[in-house]
């Protein structure tokens, strides 16, 4: 008898490249479930957000062109997700009852987002010497050099500084971004409590470092929750501030057709920053995979004359990457929409 375990779903890819915390988190969202004979799970051209995986039975794919594809529970090729495209390029139906699972693909990015934005939570890297000297540490920072001086100042006018007690909560996992943090004094502790209940510690925090920024840039609910280990205070930046002063003039989304051009023209290197198995299964002639995980170590390799241009499935993990890159001195751009964004572009061209 097959136990539903985290040892069956890290058989699935790119189920096997979440942490044991975040893969746990995803199991508690999914049942296994069942479809008599003749059971369409899709239809071609359906644009729904979910990965649907085969345990047991078999599964018939319909192609437009008429061809036909079977898909058999239990083999390699089940290990990855049923006709992963948007919109669906073909029409599924059960030969026979079939044992299946539905992931939710919005979920699942965040999950891969957060894990791959080293060690769990995206945090500036800008270290201060002292603490009185926070606003030194901050304007000598990539990310400030890279924005017009009228932003600088409208930014140190907006900031505002807010005192914590040790033991305060600052931010709580869940809920929606707010502000962008920079610590003045004192130290935090970044933790992401499971679904089991667990407390996870990804990281502490000094004075001189910030946080918050990746939920504002992917615009997803925050990954962690930060306390204060120590009483301190810090200065924070609303998100529209953070948006209008910081986010638009440092991140760059450009068009696939904008992207081309520039590689066409030798002018930018195509990192696409997906995990390497979502990589493997498919990936655009002359991008280098460097996922947004390992990004921090290997940035060094990057050629900092050169224009970068990111990518993902969908935008949100490539944004954050253009953003780390930014923060680092480099040029970086990210393809809006991503992998998907493209495919439909190319649909809608083809359909012309």
């Amino acid at each position: 008898m097959i136990t539903f375990d985290r040892h069956f779903f890290r058989q699935f890819t790119p189920l096997n490249q979440l942490s044991e915390s975040n893969l746990q988190d995803l199991i508690s969202k999914i049942h296994i479930e069942q479809a008599a004979k003749d059971t369409p799970l899709f239809k071609r051209g359906d644009n729904d957000q979910r990965s649907i995986y085969i345990h047991r039975g078999t599964v018939l794919l319909l192609k437009a062109n008429g061809g036909k594809d079977r898909l058999v529970g239990g083999t390699p090729a089940s290990r990855l997700p049923l006709d992963p495209h948007t919109p669906r390029t073909c029409t599924a139906i059960t030969e026979e009852e079939v044992s299946y699972f539905v992931v939710d693909n919005g979920y699942l990015d965040l999950l891969l987002s957060w894990e791959q934005s080293g060690e769990s939570y995206n945090v500036a890297d800008i270290e201060a010497e002292e603490e009185g000297d926070w606003m030194g540490n901050l304007l000598q920072s990539q990310l400030f050099q890279r924005i017009p001086p009228s932003n600088i100042q409208l930014v140190l006018t907006r900031m505002e500084p807010v005192n914590f007690d040790a033991g305060e909560v600052i931010i709580h996992q869940g809920d929606e971004s707010d502000y962008y943090y920079y610590i003045k004094a004192g130290s935090c502790l970044v933790t992401h409590q499971a679904k089991s209940g667990k407390v996870i510690k990804l990281a502490e925090l000094k004075a001189g470092q910030g946080f918050g920024e990746e939920a504002m840039i992917s615009n997803n609910p925050r990954n962690a929750t930060v306390t204060m280990q120590q009483s301190g205070s810090c200065m924070r930046l609303a998100k529209a501030d953070f948006e209008e002063l910081l986010k638009t003039p440092t991140l760059s989304a450009i068009t696939f057709a904008e992207a081309r051009q520039r590689l066409a023209e030798g002018g930018g290197q195509l990192i696409d920053v997906r995990t390497e198995s979502e990589f493997s299964r498919f990936n655009l002639k002359g991008s280098l995979n460097i996922p947004i995980y390992l990004l921090r170590i290997r940035a060094r390799e990057l050629d900092s004359e050169q224009t970068i241009i990111t990518l993902c499935d969908n935008g949100k993990r490539s944004a954050s990457a253009a953003f780390l890159l930014n923060e680092r001195g480099f040029h970086a751009s990210y393809i809006d929409g991503g992998l998907i964004g493209i495919k439909q572009q190319l649909q809608q061209q083809q359909g012309k």
